[in-house]
């Protein structure tokens, strides 16, 4: 619980920090270039301002000077304190008694004279002059005044954005909590729903998400997780309740007819025949035993090796040539009446001798319970999956008993006459599920089984 809240306040506080940075920058950026301008304007206002005052103050045309200066008070505002100085400079004159006489900055007059221009400011107070010769005189016309836009407009411009930047702080930083605090709900919930998941209920999956991002994508990593992990434990079990149940009773009958060899002297026919009996149940046991490893094996790996892209229509043609040498009388037909004419809807992604024992296990069972009567395969795709149709005329399957079907060694309480160790179906079934397909099965009692195969294509995998 530390690290979830030590987590968030992490989140929250770079988040925050961000955009509160952000935020402080921009607001110190425009009190910054505010304040620059609004002194250049003003220093440009009274530079106006003192040229205007050289010309009507040493203007000589007197007329020409009035109407400059009316000009001036009529058009230009009256700054706050505005003064101006004509100061004509003699000969050898002292520039500290000139700024203590006209309380004018020492360093500013020094660079007036020198440059002819200058610029100061004292306190709130701002300065500008230039220096005029006329008549082989020096003078030095300057204007002073306070500046209130600086002194009232600038602090009102930096109230206003202190308290903005403070109110954006406040929304940052709430926003940020509860952003972070809901960024991690769907985390606590897929934590709320593991930890209802244990090995009595391995059936249960998160719910789904079906917005494409990494929560969605955790979700249907887990819930793949989960599934081979009960496919590993089923297949587990299975194996040890199975095996135990199966070896035992080739074991028993092998022990047993070695007992009864060895109880007394026979003849070599009997020896013989003892022989058999020993060697069929050891066949079998031989059997039973590779196929609970090979089932075992497919169903805990979880992934097979998909190496190649293969043709549906081509592994079922191989599988039906294996099951015409170990079947000769089978019946078993092909319908292409529904192979689409795109070949790329017929490839898939798979390992092709997997396949083929996955088929061969399914068309095997077709011919065996229907006693080699007809058996219709139909291939047929839509735009992201292939279809494959096994339907035969044997006996069907009960259907209360259709719930166990992939239950390896179960077999329907109808086919007692017929060989076999159920292993088929569970096995193909795995086979299917490594190719990320589907194997379906429905079956009427007494009129035959259909099996429905999915598996996607290649191009929409």
């Amino acid at each position: 619980m530390i690290t979830k809240i030590n987590t968030k306040i992490k989140v929250a506080l770079v988040v925050g920090l961000v955009f509160i940075t952000i935020i402080i920058i921009f607001g110190v950026a425009i009190y910054f270039f505010q304040n620059k301008f609004s002194f250049e304007d003003f220093y440009k206002r009274l530079e106006t301002r003192a040229s205007i005052s050289a010309k009507y103050n040493l203007e000589p045309d007197t007329l020409n000077a009035g109407s400059l200066k009316a000009l001036r008070n009529h058009h230009l505002e009256k700054l706050e304190e505005e003064k101006e100085y004509l100061i004509e400079v003699l000969p050898g004159a002292d520039v500290s008694q000139m700024s203590k006489k006209y309380g004018l900055p020492e360093d500013f007059l020094n660079d007036l004279l020198s440059v002819g221009r200058s610029r100061a400011k004292s306190g709130n107070t701002f300065f500008a002059g230039i220096k005029q010769v006329y008549d082989n005189r020096t003078y030095l016309v300057i204007v002073s005044a306070e500046n209130y836009y600086a002194s009232h407009h600038l602090m009102f411009l930096r109230n206003i954005l202190i308290i903005s930047v403070a109110l954006v702080i406040l929304i940052v930083v709430s926003l940020s909590v509860y952003f972070s605090r809901h960024i991690f709900d769907p985390i606590k919930q897929i934590t709320d729903k593991v930890k209802q998941i244990s090995t009595e209920n391995l059936h249960l999956r998160l719910d789904k998400n079906n917005n494409n991002n990494e929560i969605s994508e955790l979700i249907n990593t887990f819930n793949d997780l989960l599934s081979r992990i009960e496919t590993a434990l089923e297949t587990q079990k299975n194996f040890i309740s199975n095996a135990s149940h199966e070896l035992g009773t080739p074991l028993t009958s092998i022990i047993g007819e070695a007992d009864v060899s060895l109880l007394k002297e026979r003849s070599i026919n009997e020896y013989q025949d003892s022989l058999k009996n020993i060697l069929q149940q050891a066949d079998r046991l031989d059997q039973i035993t590779k196929s609970l490893l090979f089932l075992a094996q497919t169903g805990y790996k979880g992934k097979a090796d998909f190496v190649e892209t293969l043709r549906i229509d081509e592994i079922i043609w191989e599988t039906k040539q294996i099951i015409d040498k170990l079947n000769p009388a089978n019946k078993i037909f092909v319908d292409l009446s529904l192979l689409p004419e795109d070949p790329k809807k017929l490839k898939v992604k798979g390992n092709r001798q997997l396949l083929q024992l996955a088929f061969a296990n399914v068309l095997s069972n077709a011919c065996k319970y229907s006693n080699n009567k007809p058996v219709s395969v139909y291939i047929a795709s839509s735009h992201a999956l292939v279809f494959l149709t096994i339907k035969d005329q044997g006996i069907g399957i009960p259907e209360t008993e259709l719930g166990y079907i992939y239950d390896p060694f179960f077999r329907a309480s109808n086919t007692k006459l017929f060989e076999g160790y159920g292993i088929g179906l569970p096995l193909a079934r795995n086979v299917i599920n490594l190719h990320r397909g589907e194997l379906l099965v429905t079956s009427v009692l007494n009129e035959g089984t259909t099996v429905q195969i999915k598996l996607p294509l290649i191009f929409f995998s």
